[in-house]
């Protein structure tokens, strides 16, 4: 039988708080398969990882910095204090294989293919794992995701990039054998109970679509439909395009973002604008092709709170069986979006969790699956997972 168990601390010492957050875990369980640590930006992560690793010796950890906070059975923990969120699962019948490398040589997709190589080695298994976890900066997610895949094929994923409290590149990835800013970790999972992830931005379409037919580089959007974005967009939103300039488009697009559907339509992939350049292009958050559709999503503050707990409502169907723990990806942005309405997302997600253990980390990107549909990255999204009991 799957355990898992929570831990938190919002103690200002990166060992006191390493330390406190995974005792919790220890008092409880007493051979963990691995865990799962985020952090804010504020802690020296060596130091906070040595303190867990002392008192959770031998475990496999994975993380990242969150954004401004997560969120426990004890709450949304965060805010203006330094922050440590810790999962842990405990299965006898579950090997885990955890690995993680800065970039190497300046190539995700082959340092992709090493993480993966070593997450198996790790696990001592030579086959695919059951399914895995990803963790990123933000850039080139879709580039270590290859690489995974060129070793180990298509197998369900799940995860979130790192993210920090001020989009100021502080952002770190951490096993407990390694902290950079820019690399990959990857948790490969070998087991035979039930998995289920839960990929959405939960926004509805509007009517406003177009081709793009430029691209500068995979994330910077230049023409829809031959007409330059923030131009077509303002069109679209009647948004003043004075206001869509700069880091003012992040802002301006959390509840009004663009979407990419996937070949079959199950899953709409959210495309974040973050940046305004002076040439009327803008920075998206994740890769876009020409000659594919974008569309114009919207969705209210309201909106984003309550589809939280319709998430957790859907991916409870998803899975085969009773849950054992919840790890929940969500959004960065979204979070900013919702602001100090925060506590009502964590009454949302205690609400429809009930008495499951859970962890919610805060990311500048999520990563998940829909149906049949292949691995993929997006933002502004929830990336909901279940596991066995």
């Amino acid at each position: 039988m799957l355990k898992a168990k929570t831990g938190s601390s919002t103690a200002a010492s990166a060992k006191q708080a390493g330390k406190e957050a995974a005792s919790c875990i220890s008092r409880e369980l007493s051979a963990p398969a691995m865990a799962f640590v985020y952090s804010g930006v504020q802690h020296d992560q060596k130091e906070l990882l040595a303190a867990v690793k002392e008192e959770l010796p031998g475990v496999p950890l994975i993380g990242n910095t969150s954004f401004t906070g997560v969120i426990t059975s004890e709450g949304f923990v965060g805010g203006e204090n330094k922050f440590v969120g810790i999962m842990a699962l405990e299965d006898p019948e579950m090997t885990v294989g955890v690995a993680g490398m800065p970039k190497q040589n300046g190539d995700p997709r082959g340092t992709g293919r090493a993480v993966a190589k070593e997450a198996m080695q790790k696990a001592g298994m030579q086959r695919p794992p059951d399914y895995f976890y990803m963790s990123a900066p933000p850039g080139e997610e879709e580039c270590y995701l290859k690489g995974i895949e060129d070793i180990i094929g298509r197998v369900p994923f799940f995860g979130g990039s790192a993210a920090d409290n001020a989009i100021a590149g502080e952002w770190l990835i951490y096993t407990d054998e390694m902290v950079c800013p820019d690399g990959v970790s990857a948790a490969f999972f070998y087991t035979e109970k039930p998995f289920a992830n839960k990929f959405t931005g939960a926004y509805k379409e509007t009517s406003n679509a177009g081709i793009i037919t430029k691209l500068d580089g995979p994330r910077t959007l230049v023409e829809i439909d031959g007409v330059p974005a923030i131009k077509k967009y303002a069109q679209w939103t009647g948004k003043n395009i004075d206001s869509l300039m700069l880091g003012n488009l992040l802002v301006s697009t959390i509840t009004a973002p663009l979407g990419v559907k996937d070949r079959l339509g199950d899953l709409t992939a959210i495309r974040h604008p973050m940046n305004g350049n002076n040439d009327f292009s803008m920075a998206v958050g994740n890769n876009m092709a020409v000659g594919t559709a974008v569309i114009q999503m919207e969705g209210s503050v309201d909106q984003l709170i309550n589809s939280v707990g319709e998430t957790i409502e859907d991916l409870k169907k998803k899975i085969d069986g009773p849950i054992g723990a919840l790890h929940l990806v969500h959004c960065g942005g979204r979070r900013a979006g919702i602001d100090s309405r925060i506590d009502e997302v964590a009454r949302q997600v205690s609400y429809h969790v009930g008495d499951i253990p859970f962890i919610v980390e805060f990311t500048f990107g999520e990563y998940g699956y829909e149906d049949d549909g292949i691995n993929t990255c997006g933002g502004l999204m929830l990336s909901f997972t279940a596991f066995g009991k």
